[in-house]
């Protein structure tokens, strides 16, 4: 691999991310680069790309002494990936824009930040206008890029970028970003950039080498940052272990009508069915569907020829890697981008299920699924299902199996209080982020009006084991009078609510719960584990 030529004395490598010269270690890489490099190997469409080893992460963090050799990193990695593209980072005529996105050794599902369309300014637009002659795209992607820079470099609330987004929604009487058009896109632009300067008191910084050393230095920060260092206090995990940031050229997903983002999972990560597990949104970028901030379409509505390929796709990548994988793809005008593979995260149901079905066809031995399952009391599992004669108050999307019944809680703060008292709350929120994982780890369920299934929150929900229902179209929460509505119901914080994490339904009592155990999946794990002690 090309390392970067230091004059100090600490060696902080570049990877590329072509696997031209072998896989190099997840300790130093990343487990994102790593498995970036490993799907280019397999022949999958991988952006080209580069990235900063762990190593830079505790130095970035340390001193100021690096960051002069991590500049000139960066522009070294810039220059070949130019060299490579046939872009030029800021160029008025073919502009290149890259992903700086971070990278663990172990999978930390949005525990850390990511910057999309970094080296996109007034020039480079103007590039962008000329080389793909779309207007909407261009300003889509600037406004996206001024939002997240305020957010994860300069730390601005969210909350001023969403409010002007919610009045240019208002005024054209449109109901999501992605229906509006480029005129209203570019006055949004417009409006985050006065934003901008009114929250940093400086200007949006138009130098692309500018903004991506400061977008590399706010990924590297987000290893520190809270919701990251209380996942690894949950996970046992050690802090200094540090992250990598892997830069890519960008692909875009917001490119038309035939392009779109996606998250799926090679299995179902709520009961291990062995389907792909999809969400999808067109017209749209990574972040909309990971972020929980915006309402996600499920597998039934990606194209046929789109969920052929994921399933080729999904096969090799089992095949490749041994396991279940949740992967994230972006489709720019009907071509298929991999962004990114790692182990799935999945309830303790799915995991029993999973193991059986790669035992028995073959991908795996007895031996490893029961490593694999040697965290869990898979004697415990027990499937939970409501009965009840009454109608649900509701519907939403399940992301996460099982029954949770508790107080209803309308922030983090309010659920936390309710555990305190004895009783875990059933967390309601607009959405939910990563941000909340110290209260998404004390509730026994949590419901969002917005949101998808493969959202980095509700990833980590269902990996604690917790019932997760999202994206429910008919709530209506006010989170500062603590109360919602739900279709005609009144919910005030501390009314009981049900969460059925199967059928995706929503009760305001306490209904009947029917519970069953998987015994036939139960008996082939003790049957392995006759097979392994009788061959000792």
């Amino acid at each position: 691999m090309p390392k970067a030529k230091h004059k100090s004395a600490v060696r902080l490598p570049i990877f590329d991310l072509t696997g031209r010269d072998g896989v190099p270690e997840a300790q130093l890489a990343g487990f994102k680069a790593h498995n970036l490099i490993r799907m280019a190997a397999m022949g999958l469409p991988v952006p080209q790309g580069f990235v900063m080893g762990t190593d830079w992460c505790s130095a970035v963090r340390n001193g100021d002494s690096v960051k002069a050799h991590l500049s000139g990193a960066l522009q070294s990695g810039i220059r070949e990936l130019e060299r490579t593209s046939g872009l030029g980072f800021g160029s008025a005529r073919r502009p290149l824009l890259v992903s700086v996105r971070s990278g663990a050794p172990v999978s930390m599902p949005g525990m850390m930040d990511t910057v999309l369309n970094v080296g996109l300014n007034d020039v480079s637009l103007a590039g962008l206008l000329r080389l793909t002659g779309d207007h909407r795209l261009a300003w889509d992607s600037y406004r996206r890029l001024i939002q997240a820079f305020a957010e994860i470099v300069a730390g601005v609330p969210a909350a001023p970028f969403e409010a002007a987004l919610d009045a240019t929604l208002h005024r054209t009487g449109t109901d999501i970003a992605r229906q509006l058009d480029f005129r209203a896109l570019r006055e949004l632009a417009h409006t985050y950039l006065v934003l901008y300067r009114d929250h940093t008191s400086q200007d949006f910084p138009q130098d692309p080498f500018e903004q991506l050393a400061a977008a590399t230095h706010a990924v590297f920060a987000s290893w520190m940052s809270d919701k990251a260092v209380e996942y690894r206090r949950l996970n046992a995990l050690a802090d200094d272990l540090g992250t990598a940031v892997t830069v890519q050229r960008m692909v875009f997903g917001n490119a038309g009508g035939n392009s779109g983002a996606g998250v799926g999972f090679t299995r179902d990560p709520s009961n291990g069915e062995n389907r792909l597990y999809i969400d999808w949104l067109q017209q749209a970028q990574g972040e909309d569907i990971v972020s929980g901030r915006r309402r996600v379409t499920a597998e039934n509505d990606v194209p046929h020829w789109l969920m052929q390929k994921l399933a080729q796709v999904g096969e090799s990548l089992e095949q490749n890697f041994r396991d279940a994988q949740e992967f994230e793809f972006t489709v720019e005008n009907g071509e298929l981008f991999m962004l990114q593979t790692r182990t799935a995260k999945r309830t303790a149901l799915a995991s029993l299920r999973m193991a059986v079905d790669q035992v028995d066809s073959g991908l795996i031995t007895p031996e490893e699924a029961l490593g694999r399952l040697s965290g869990i009391d898979v004697d415990a599992i027990t499937i939970r299902r409501v009965k009840s004669s009454k109608p649900p108050l509701g519907q939403a999307i399940p992301a996460g199996t099982g029954v949770a019944q508790g107080p209803a809680a309308f922030s983090v703060k309010a659920a936390q209080a309710f555990t305190e008292r004895g009783t875990p709350a059933i967390l309601v929120r607009n959405d939910v982020a990563t941000s909340d994982i110290a209260g998404i780890a004390v509730v026994s369920g949590v419901l969002t009006a917005s949101g998808g299934r493969t959202s980095h929150a509700a990833v980590v929900a269902r990996q604690m084991g917790k019932v997760c229902l999202v994206g429910c179209a008919d709530l209506r929460i006010d989170e500062n009078a603590k109360q919602a509505t739900l279709g005609q119901t009144h919910i005030a914080e501390g009314d009981p609510l049900c969460l059925d994490g199967d059928a995706g339904t929503i009760y305001a009592d306490s209904p009947k719960i029917t519970s069953e155990r998987p015994e036939a999946l139960i008996a082939r794990v003790r049957e392995w584990r006759a097979n392994v002690l009788g061959n000792q």
